[in-house]
This record gives C-alpha cells, sequence and structure tokens, in this order.
C-alpha cells in the first residue's frame, strides 16, 4: 500500500535515479499511482510523492483523460513563451487536507520524450494543461516543488497555510 509523502518529508527533495528494468512491481507502483491520483482528484502523481526515488510518474490530460505512465520523462525542450496557471499539489496540502495553490509561471509548450510501461519510447509535444503538469511531476524527479518557484513571500504565505496541519 502506497503512502503520500507531505510537504516536509525530505524524500520530496531528493533527486531521482533512472529508471533501469520496467519490473512487475513498477507496473504495480503505477497501476497504483494512477488509482491514488484518480481517488484523490489529482492529474500527476510522481515517484517521489509516494516516497521512491525512481524518475517515473503517472498523470493525466483532463482536456483528453488520457493517463500516460511515464518511466524516465525529459523535458527536451520548452518554448519561450510562457503562462502562468494555478498549481497545487497532493503532497502540498492545507489544514483542510485539501491542497494548498498559487499561480505560477512555466513555459506554455514543452517536448517529452519517455518509455511507456511497454518498454516503447515514445515522444510527445503537449501544450496548456498537460504541459503544465508534465513539468509539474518531472520537477518532482528532480527534488522541485512548485512552491519553488513562488517569491519568497508567497511562499511564506503560502507555508503558513500548510503548516498548519502539522
Amino acid at each position: 500500500m502506497l503512502q503520500m509523502k507531505l510537504c516536509g518529508d525530505l524524500v520530496l527533495r531528493e533527486k531521482c535515479e533512472p529508471v533501469s528494468d520496467i519490473t512487475p512491481e513498477l507496473l504495480d507502483t503505477m497501476n497504483e499511482m494512477v488509482k491514488m491520483m484518480s481517488e484523490q482528484n489529482g492529474v500527476g502523481l510522481a515517484a517521489p510523492q509516494v516516497g521512491i526515488t525512481k524518475r517515473f510518474l503517472v498523470m493525466m490530460n483532463p482536456d483528453t483523460n488520457e493517463i500516460f505512465r511515464m518511466i524516465n520523462p525529459i523535458i527536451i525542450s520548452k518554448s519561450e513563451d510562457t503562462a502562468v496557471m494555478e498549481e497545487g499539489c497532493l503532497s502540498v496540502l492545507g489544514s483542510d487536507g485539501l491542497p494548498v495553490y498559487s499561480n505560477v509561471r512555466r513555459p506554455a509548450n514543452v517536448e517529452v520524450k519517455w518509455t511507456n510501461e511497454k518498454g516503447e519510447e515514445l515522444h510527445a509535444k503537449m501544450s496548456g494543461i498537460a504541459a503544465r503538469i508534465v513539468q509539474h511531476e518531472t520537477d518532482h524527479l528532480d527534488g522541485i516543488l512548485f512552491i519553488d518557484y513562488l517569491s519568497g513571500v508567497k511562499r511564506e504565505m503560502l507555508m503558513r497555510k500548510v503548516n498548519r496541519r502539522h
């Protein structure tokens, strides 16, 4: 049974190691992560959020409901155009147990390559919400949280809401 790691857990700040083999355990873990993500009304979940320091994630494109299981994802290009959108995280919860949100500026479009659960190399250009999600989730694999993009004052205000939980 996987358990969600919350803001303050050091595993969320670790740089993850590449996945070397696609094992039945990895596939089971990814399936459980998809289930957790949908049960919590999330759109993405990265391995460190469930305490695993390997480079894989699951995400859903809310525009199409397509589920992606990405192993060793790499963002190979980012657009110069940026967009500001509200972001939250299943690991950054407020005192009500729900994610806290803040506006974050990121590249509007990205190009990503990854290995799928069948071992196939895939490649996609993503824009809009899908580009946002894949950037947020791949950041997790490098120990970066969305709150790291906020100004000091904004981050402090947001963390006040988060810290009330502990």
